[in-house]
């Protein structure tokens, strides 16, 4: 098939090579482009076969071992620091 081609292609071997690139570039850009888009709903590449929108369970309570002391504006153990005002009644 490709020495079909050849033959059919006018001029010299250099043009012959420039349109085979050209052909070859062509047809790959068709198939990426239009062709390949087509027909990926019907391919079951992205079908997962593991449910992974439950993942994690439910929310940790803040202060629950893991979290950062950033985000729960405590010491790293997760605990909050002691407020010496609270404790003294407000003075």
């Amino acid at each position: 098939m490709y020495g079909l081609i050849w033959r059919i292609l006018p001029g010299p071997w250099a043009s012959k090579f420039i349109m085979a690139v050209g052909l070859l570039a062509g047809g790959a850009a068709l198939l990426w482009f239009f062709a390949f888009p087509a027909i990926s709903p019907h391919m079951p590449f992205n079908d997962g076969a593991v449910d992974t929108s439950d993942i994690g369970g439910e929310e940790a309570p803040a202060g629950a071992p893991g979290e950062d002391a950033e985000s729960t504006g405590g010491e790293p153990g997760g605990a909050p620091e002691a407020d010496p005002e609270a404790e003294e009644g407000g003075v």
